[in-house]
């Protein structure tokens, strides 16, 4: 209980989270690992948890939030009509073979080398928020199926080492292919669960506690943080695609792309010691 007391402030921090990753999901079609990794990676060490363990502990617990959200989007976006299941028969393989990869390497690898991927990862999103996101597709279709499966294998794996979902690496994969944006979100739903069930699995399973984890810490994943996010998270997914269509987007997208730069700043900071 007394654990549960000290950690009331970290719970209320995680619901207003939950909210954000939602509203943000929902207005700027970005998956809410995106947001939950960096704040959970800071709040975890207000608590004396270290870099390397919060950020381990980050990817871990989001990827865990991400499978109950991308179970909602998939649904909402088959109604939709916006899922090509041919598209994901071609990409799962080895996609899961990519994650499989990229999770045995988040248990092996020191944290503080999660943290420049996630924080190279954001960076490169946020630039292609800046500066590509309304460019003309630089392709007029998908590439060969080789390729195609080579590009599902790293993104499956930079995705889980990162603790982020399918949209992330697949929206702006897919749309550089002319793929539209609304095909392209409905896809990168499914890659989320592709990538999130067995990446979660793999880091709860057989990561290995470390010493200074919060209480109710499993493996790499903290059921805490799992529940006080998921809910809200799905709740306010929704309330932001409505908000999306009354507030400009395109604005909002470079004050996310700023705030992503500067998070992932301060992450890669802390990796390089300055």
């Amino acid at each position: 209980m007394t654990d549960l007391l000290a950690m009331l402030p970290f719970i209320l921090a995680l619901a207003a989270t939950g909210v954000l990753a939602g509203l943000l999901a929902g207005l700027l079609g970005v998956g809410g690992g995106i947001v939950i990794v960096p704040v959970l990676y800071f709040m975890l060490q207000t608590l004396g948890v270290s870099a390397g363990s919060a950020i381990a502990l980050a990817t871990g617990t989001s990827l865990m939030t991400i499978i109950p959200t991308s179970l909602s989007a998939i649904r909402s976006q088959q109604r939709r009509g916006n899922i090509n299941w041919d598209l994901i028969k071609r990409w799962l393989p080895t996609m899961v073979i990519g994650v499989l990869c990229g999770a045995w390497l988040v248990t092996q690898i020191h944290g503080n080398q999660l943290s420049l991927v996630f924080g190279s990862i954001a960076i490169l999103v946020a630039i292609n928020m800046l500066f590509w996101g309304n460019a003309e597709p630089p392709f007029s279709q998908l590439p060969s199926l080789m390729i195609q499966r080579v590009l599902s294998f790293f993104v499956g794996g930079f995705s889980v080492m990162a603790g982020i979902g399918g949209g992330t690496l697949g929206v702006p994969l897919l749309t550089s292919c002319s793929m539209k944006t609304h095909q392209a979100v409905g896809n990168a739903s499914v890659f989320g669960l592709i990538i999130a069930v067995p990446g979660a699995l793999t880091l709860l399973l057989a990561g290995q506690t470390p010493a200074d984890a919060p209480a109710a810490t499993f493996g790499l994943v903290n059921l805490i943080a799992v529940i006080a996010l998921v809910p809200l998270t799905v709740i306010f997914a929704p309330i932001g695609v409505a908000l999306g269509q009354k507030t400009n987007a395109a604005l909002l997208k470079k004050i996310f792309a700023v705030f992503l730069i500067l998070t992932s700043v301060r992450m890669l900071s802390q990796f390089f010691g300055v």
